[in-house]
Formats: structure tokens, C-alpha cells, sequence
């Protein structure tokens, strides 16, 4: 039933359409002034949020979720399909002793030209022969050389932080010398800008706060810019890359027992053990501190990547590694919760697996944000009994001589720095780039049999891209707001709910009243939003009034940041962005959609309202974008498939990557990389596709997926002026 205030809002819309919808151009669905009570327009989350972690109630809904996730990350750091390994090249070198382990410089090629470095930790002494297991440590923030620095050291032994004066004040280095001695082979490798790996600076990677205008170019890009986001590059993507390839430089190490490998890392170093071991099958066991909490989800710009972490937090990241045994502590940060909020949830994921107890968190709030001598002394234990070293219980770390700079440096005078800086960074990007776009070029069709991997890798980057499919037609509830006979057609206004998202979009739909109704419905997606569907006279386009002259039904609306959506009733140029003031995609587009996506979703919503109408269920179903809106349209034509008998796409030339700057609304991560717009209509083929703006040229990706196909004819190219070009292709849509 509805309140009072929603009847004063209603008799004021009927009023406003009966009196004006012949004179404006276009009528309004809800009340002057009033934007639609949609979810979307309230302030968007950031990385300080609220991340809690629903348990499915069954495995096999866990596992459904599981692949979801999985190929998120994936996606996100720039790894679907997963690279191709280039040679690594490691070089070991300069070993120096301590009592019970040795320790070698390293470094290797993760891509060409580029460089990992780090330190490799062995079991020393009569035991150390044969087969170890093996242990990755991302350092996280503060370096693998972390210092806590003499002075501090008193205080930190006097809490109980730490233990001894020397080993202690290295904190990073003391876990590694411990899982030497415990008999584990140990590498502890250096995120980008920090000891030896300079070639990616710390002011790009870690710190920088505006965006370099001469780093963005089609033609040469650097991190952190629009063109890199456009392709999914990110040095979080970098980092989840080299801690692949230094799994596969521990794993080939002839003193390694590859089916024993545990990875932990702390803080930074404990995201990137997240990652890691959410989309790599060989880690055993993991302890990632300091990062698995429900609040804050990583405040540095590398960990953080657009798409990652929309509709989903570092607690369930960490269950993908589920039911594999990992470890964690709640400290005085944001972990603090973790016994309450987190730890629960994880015990009940591994549960479904009959494992309970094969995850552990313990409380340490005593202590502030740390991988300190009691949090490693947790590790131990874990490691010792799921790495099956034997070793008594409890693991007690024991002190030595540090490493001196000398001992601990890899680059020197036998082994020179490589070369660093912009041009380095923009080698790296454009390689990376190169790399990928030939790596799915592959992927294209040549016969029938091979669209469908070019559909399940090409089509699922959109499709997580995208973040949302169809919804149920129950999903939606349709208000209908008001109602004229136009006489040779009935002019409708609606509000449609999407209710499981709390999204509310401004309708109109025109039915044929003088020609019969002939089963198609078409909706009718605009740039300029339902605006685009009316002429000055407030009547229907021509092309429109061409489709309900043949008997067709047409339906619109104004999408996110489109029409009654602006309070000013100008069309969006700049899109909203968090509060974080560093000029950063990923603080925003890591934690929601993208305007673009969003877009999409509404497009989404009126295909599921028109294909589950219970009044006049269509026949057929046609998708249009005109206006600049051909792109949203040609992409949620791929989410759709044959659910769309005919689209018809006004590209304009549109290409993504002429969009310039992420917080233009025609930003969307990763479109770049899958093929831009001819990769997104060529997964129509082979269903009927008709293209205007496209200079009478049918893109060649697309022309190779519908002859693949065997349906070339199924794709039509029209040129000359938009407004021609689709008057044409309404002809097509009607079969004349």
C-alpha cells in the first residue's frame, strides 16, 4: 500500500505529465527535483569499509564462489589467462655462514629485463643434505632490511615484542634465519622500490600521489595511470606476479621439496601471501599477518588494483586457500576484531570442509600492528607440524651475528644495478601489454569449435569486468507511475526497482496502438538518457516511431548519472571518486563499479523487466545504443548472449583507449586488454549485429569470430550519419 507522502508524490508526477509531457521533450518519472531513491548514489565504499564474510550455507556454493573469486583476482592483477613464463635466469651468489643456516644473494628475471631480488636462507650443518621444504616470505611494508633500530629495542624486549638485541632488531630476516634452522629453505624477496629492486622507485610504486600526464599514452605508460588500468596492469599485479615466478625459482631449486612449500609475510607482505595463495595451487600452508580483517583492507597504492575487491574483503580472499591449514593474528589494528569478526566466519568456511581446526587466529592485541618474536613463534608451530619437520613443540627462535650491508646487498660491483626509471617502467608496461594482446589474438576463432574458449577466456574477463549478469525478472518491481493514449501508440512512465541492489531506474516505454503488436520489444539505450528517445516535439524519434508504426514495442530509461539522476540536469563528465585524495583508480574502482559497469547493470535490469514482463511477455527481443551509448550496449550483449535476437550498435569510432582519464564515465578497467570495443562485439557472434560509426569497416575481430561462426552475413556495417545509419537499421530490425 502506499504512505500518503508516496500518493502526494505520485498525484504531483500524474499532474506534471498530464499538463506538459506534449510540450517537453522529455517527461519526468519522479517529481521535480527529486533524484531516484537509488543505492548508488550514496557514498561509495573505500578501503576503510566494512568487509564482513558471509559463509554460503554449502560447500557446493562455497566452490561456485570460489571460482568466482579466484578468477576476480585473477582479472584484477592482470593474470587471465595466466602469462607465459619467460626464462628467469637466477643468479645465486655470495654466501656467507651462520651457526645453523647459510644465506645467498638472488636475483631473476620475473618478465625480460626485469629484476627480482632477494635472499635465499638454507638449513646449514650435517642435516642439511637432500629435500627441503620450502618457505616464501613477502616482507610487506618497512623492507626485508627493517630496522627497528637500537634505541627501540629495550622497550620492544621489555613488552615482549621482541627477545634479542641483535637478531630481534631485524625482524623480517630473523623469521628467515629461523626457518632456515628449522630446515626450511627460505627466500625473502623485495616488493618493488624497496633494498635492490629500484627499478620501479618507491615514489612510483608505493607513494605517488598525483597522476604523470607524460606517463599516459597510447603509445608509452607507465603504473598507476589511465592506460595501464585500461589494460589491468598495476604493481600490485607485478607483485602478485613475482611472487609467482619466485615460487617457480624455489620450486626448481635442486635442494627443494616442491610438494612442501608454506608462504608468509606480514602486513603488505601479508596481502600479497592472500593473493598468492588464493590463485596458486602449490603453497601447503600460509600465515598471512596483519592483513585478514574485516576493516581496513590495505591502504598502499600496491595493494590495491581496480576490481579486486568489489563485493568481497581480504577475509574471504583468505578462505580461497581453504581447506589448506594458514594461520593469522589479531593485533591493536585492524585485525582487532578478528576473534569476533572474521575468525568465526573462517572457522565455519573450513568447517564445510570437515577441517576446522585447520585455521587458527590468535588474539595479540597487546601488542600494536606487528610480526613480531610472538606472532613468528605462532608461525613456527604451524609450519613445523603442516611442513612435516618434526621438530619439538614449541619452535623457540634463537638469536645470531645480523648480516652486515655488505652481506645482505645484492647489486655491487660483480653484479652492476640494471637500469631503472621512466623508460624502464614503460619497457616493463608495453611488454606486458605486447605479451597479452598476442597471447589472445591466439584466442581468436577460426573455426566453430574454438569459440568456445574464446568465450570462456575473453568473455569471462568481461563478465567479471562487468560484476553482475541478468537478474530475475522477481528481482524487479515495477511501479507504474502513469499512462497516456497518444493515439497511435500508449505512452507509459514506471519506476523499476532492482531490489536485491536497492537500484531505482526512471522508464518510459511506448506500445503500438494503431499497427498490431508484432512480439518484439526493443530497448532503447541512449546517451543522453530516456532523452534520447523523444524529438523536441516530445514524441518519439522517427526511428522509434518507425518501430511502433511496424508493430514493435519500445522501452528506456535514464541510466546512472543520466537525466533525473543529475540534480542539475547536465550530463555527467567527471564521475565520483572516494575521499582519498592520491590520484589513484583503484581506491575507488577496487571497491565499486565503474560508472561504465554500472551503466551496463541497467541495461541488465530492463532486459530482465522486458523478458519477464507477466502482461505482455515479448516475442523477440532487440537492444539499441545510440548517443554514445553503443558501447554499453555491445557490452551487455556479451553478458546476454542469445537472450538478444538483434542489437544494433551506434559506435561513434568509439575505442576505450582514446578515454584519457579514469574518472571519465567512459572508463572501464581492463577493456583495453580484452580487445577493446571490436573484442566486445565479436563475443555477439554469431547472433544478428548491426554496427553504424564504424567508417563501412567491419572490425577485424569481428569479421574473424562470425566467419568462424560461419555466419558473416549475421554483421552489418552502415555508414554515413548516425540518424541514417539507424533509421536503416530499424528496417533491418523490423525485416524489411
Amino acid at each position: 500500500m502506499l504512505t500518503r507522502s508516496a500518493l502526494l508524490s505520485l498525484t504531483a508526477v500524474l499532474g506534471l505529465m498530464a499538463s506538459s509531457s506534449v510540450t517537453a521533450a522529455t517527461p519526468r518519472v519522479f517529481p521535480e527535483g527529486q533524484r531516484p531513491d537509488d543505492s548508488r548514489l550514496a557514498p561509495q565504499k573505500d578501503l576503510n569499509g566494512y568487509f564482513p564474510f558471509e559463509v554460503p550455507a554449502t560447500r557446493k556454493e562455497w566452490e561456485i564462489r570460489k571460482r568466482e573469486l579466484k578468477q576476480r583476482i585473477l582479472v584484477s592483477t592482470g593474470l587471465w589467462p595466466m602469462p607465459q613464463r619467460t626464462p628467469m635466469k637466477p643468479v645465486i651468489f655470495g654466501k656467507v655462514t651462520r651457526p645453523g643456516f647459510t644465506v645467498e644473494k638472488v636475483y631473476f628475471e620475473s618478465v625480460p629485463g626485469h629484476f627480482v631480488t632477494g635472499l635465499l636462507f638454507r638449513p646449514a650443518g650435517k642435516t642439511s643434505g637432500g629435500k627441503h621444504p620450502a618457505v616464501l616470505c613477502p616482507h610487506g611494508h618497512g623492507g626485508r632490511l627493517q630496522d627497528y633500530g637500537a634505541g627501540a629495542m629495550d622497550a620492544l624486549i621489555k613488552s615482549g615484542a621482541e627477545k634479542f638485541r641483535k637478531s630481534g632488531r631485524f625482524p623480517k630476516l630473523a623469521r628467515c634465519a629461523t626457518l632456515a634452522r628449522m630446515g626450511c629453505v627460505t627466500f625473502i624477496f623485495d616488493m618493488e622500490g624497496y633494498a635492490d629492486a629500484q627499478q620501479i622507485g618507491m615514489g612510483v610504486a608505493h607513494r605517488l600521489q598525483k597522476q604523470r600526464p607524460h606517463m599516459n599514452s597510447p603509445r608509452g605508460w607507465g603504473f598507476i595511470s589511465t592506460q595501464a588500468e585500461l589494460r589491468l596492469q598495476s604493481i600490485m599485479g607485478l607483485q602478485t606476479w613475482n611472487s609467482i615466478r619466485c615460487l617457480d625459482f624455489l620450486s626448481g631449486l635442486p635442494d627443494v621439496d616442491p610438494k612442501r612449500i608454506g608462504v608468509t609475510g606480514g602486513s603488505g607482505g601479508g596481502t600479497q601471501t592472500i593473493l598468492l595463495c588464493a590463485i596458486d595451487p602449490r603453497p601447503v600452508v600460509a600465515f598471512p599477518n596483519g592483513m585478514v580483517s574485516t576493516s581496513m583492507q590495505g591502504g598502499c597504492t600496491c595493494e590495491n588494483c581496480c576490481l579486486l575487491r568489489i563485493g568481497t574483503g581480504n577475509v574471504e580472499l583468505a578462505a580461497l586457500f581453504a581447506p589448506k591449514p594458514q594461520g593469522m593474528t589479531a593485533a591493536n589494528d585492524w585485525t582487532k576484531e578478528m576473534m569476533t569478526k572474521g575468525y568465526p566466519e573462517l572457522r565455519k568456511l573450513y568447517g564445510l570442509y570437515g577441517k576446522r581446526d585447520h585455521v587458527l587466529c590468535r588474539s595479540l592485541i597487546r601488542f600494536p600492528h606487528n610480526y613480531n618474536y610472538v606472532s613468528r613463534g605462532i608461525m613456527y608451530n604451524l609450519f613445523n607440524r603442516h611442513l612435516g619437520l618434526g621438530l619439538d613443540d614449541p619452535v623457540v627462535e634463537t638469536d645470531y651475528e645480523p648480516l652486515t650491508a655488505e652481506e645482505y646487498t645484492v647489486w655491487g660491483k660483480d653484479h652492476p644495478a640494471p637500469p631503472g626509471g621512466e623508460a624502464h617502467e614503460k619497457t616493463v608496461t608495453g611488454f606486458l601489454s605486447k605479451q597479452s594482446q598476442a597471447q589472445l589474438a591466439s584466442l581468436v576463432p577460426r573455426q566453430r569449435e574454438d569459440m568456445t574458449l574464446y568465450q570462456g577466456i575473453v568473455g569471462g574477463a568481461i563478465k567479471t569486468i562487468i560484476g553482475r549478469g541478468l537478474p530475475r525478472a522477481n528481482q524487479i518491481d515495477r511501479t507504474k507511475v502513469v499512462k497516456h493514449d497518444r493515439g497511435d501508440y500508449l505512452e507509459f512512465a514506471d519506476i523499476l526497482r532492482l531490489k536485491p541492489h536497492g537500484e531505482a531506474l526512471p522508464v518510459v516505454s511506448f506500445f503500438p496502438s494503431k499497427a498490431a503488436y508484432n512480439g518484439m520489444a526493443v530497448v532503447w539505450v541512449d546517451g543522453r538518457g530516456k532523452a534520447g528517445l523523444y524529438g523536441e516535439d516530445g514524441r518519439p524519434i522517427p526511428a522509434i516511431q518507425k518501430l511502433l508504426d511496424g508493430g514493435a514495442a519500445v522501452l528506456g530509461a535514464d541510466l546512472l548519472y543520466q537525466g533525473e539522476f543529475q540534480s542539475d540536469g547536465k550530463p555527467l563528465t567527471v564521475t565520483p571518486k572516494v575521499g582519498n585524495n592520491r590520484e589513484f583508480a583503484a581506491y575507488t574502482f577496487g571497491y565499486n563499479h565503474s560508472v561504465f559497469a554500472s551503466r551496463v547493470h541497467d541495461i541488465l535490469t530492463l532486459l530482465a523487466f522486458v523478458k519477464g514482463h507477466e502482461e505482455d511477455k515479448a516475442g523477440s527481443v532487440a537492444l539499441v545504443g545510440t548517443g554514445g551509448a553503443g558501447p554499453l550496449v555491445a557490452t551487455a550483449r556479451v553478458l546476454v548472449q542469445d537472450l538478444v535476437d538483434k542489437a544494433v550498435v551506434a559506435t561513434g569510432g568509439f575505442r576505450f583507449v582514446n578515454v584519457g582519464n579514469y574518472r571519465d564515465p567512459g572508463f572501464l578497467p581492463g577493456a583495453v586488454k580484452y580487445g577493446d570495443l571490436p573484442g566486445m562485439l565479436s563475443l555477439a557472434a554469431p547472433l544478428p549485429l548491426f554496427l553504424a560509426g564504424e567508417k563501412g569497416q567491419v572490425p577485424e575481430r569481428v569479421q574473424a569470430t562470425y566467419a568462424a561462426m560461419k555466419r558473416p552475413k549475421y554483421v552489418v556495417s552502415q555508414t554515413g550519419s548516425e540518424s541514417a545509419a539507424v533509421l536503416k537499421a530499424v528496417s533491418w530490425l523490423l525485416g524489411q
